[in-house]
């Protein structure tokens, strides 16, 4: 099993170098990887650097949710540090995973959950890349999502496949890079940096199962900030299709 993960890991290196360079494949579906994390956690910065890595490959839609439960925590003489991208609603999120899909039925940090359907500990890379090889297979047949430039600054949204409905479609912004000086709590001293730090999730529609199209106004991108659209079941279901938005062309 070590030698496997080892393997696969050495394997996943050489696919990352391919990938910064190439599109997804045609009739190939990203796979979503979240990461549960916060500033404030000690053992989760090798989790964030692997998401990083995770974000620069075409076929996996990576987003980062902070969660708030460590903001109030007091480490020491280092005292609180108050998480710059952390809020309620991403906690709410890892807790209905936790109902869902959690082994212990509990949240942690760094918890990485892999297409809505499997959760891990997120430095665990094996485990990590093992749960992806497994959500590509369960997305077969599944949905395909294209997102296109549409007017006004918004995106069109095209929903298709053969995946059993009905889900919501979501629109998700995050900040696509940011270093962070921690002042504070467990990492006081670092620099952390952050990839696809969630800032908002908003919804754009229902999906039925059939063929559809939705439009999507402008989602007021500022400057290095990106996007992303989700079809879940439910708000902690599978996810049964993801895209990255394009990115502007001005």
């Amino acid at each position: 099993m070590a030698m496997r993960r080892l393997a696969k890991q050495i394997a996943f290196a050489g696919a990352l170098l391919i990938s910064l360079a190439s599109p997804v494949r045609a009739g190939e579906r990203p796979v979503t990887v979240e990461l549960f994390t916060s500033q404030s956690c000690y053992s989760c910065p090798p989790a964030e650097a692997f998401l990083n890595q995770l974000a620069e490959m075409a076929e996996i839609v990576a987003l980062e949710f902070h969660v708030d439960y460590w903001d109030q925590i007091v480490y020491g003489g280092a005292g609180q540090w108050k998480d710059v991208f952390s809020q309620s609603a991403w906690t709410d999120r890892q807790r209905a995973y936790a109902v869902r899909i959690s082994r212990a039925g509990r949240v942690y940090t760094p918890q990485m959950v892999v297409g809505g359907r499997a959760e891990m500990v997120g430095s665990r890379r094996g485990e990590v890349l093992d749960a992806i090889d497994d959500a590509r297979r369960a997305a077969k047949p599944g949905l395909d999502v294209a997102v296109r430039e549409g007017g006004g600054g918004g995106f069109g949204v095209s929903v298709s496949g053969e995946a059993a409905g009905p889900a919501q479609v979501w629109l998700v912004r995050f900040n696509r890079r940011h270093e962070t000086q921690v002042l504070g709590g467990e990492n006081n001293g670092k620099t952390l940096v952050n990839a696809n730090a969630v800032l908002g999730v908003e919804l754009v529609g229902s999906w039925t199962g059939e063929a559809a199209e939705f439009a999507v106004p402008d989602p007021g991108l500022a400057e290095g900030e990106g996007c992303a659209i989700l079809v879940q079941e439910d708000p902690a279901g599978p996810i049964l299709g993801a895209a990255y938005c394009p990115m502007p062309t001005s």
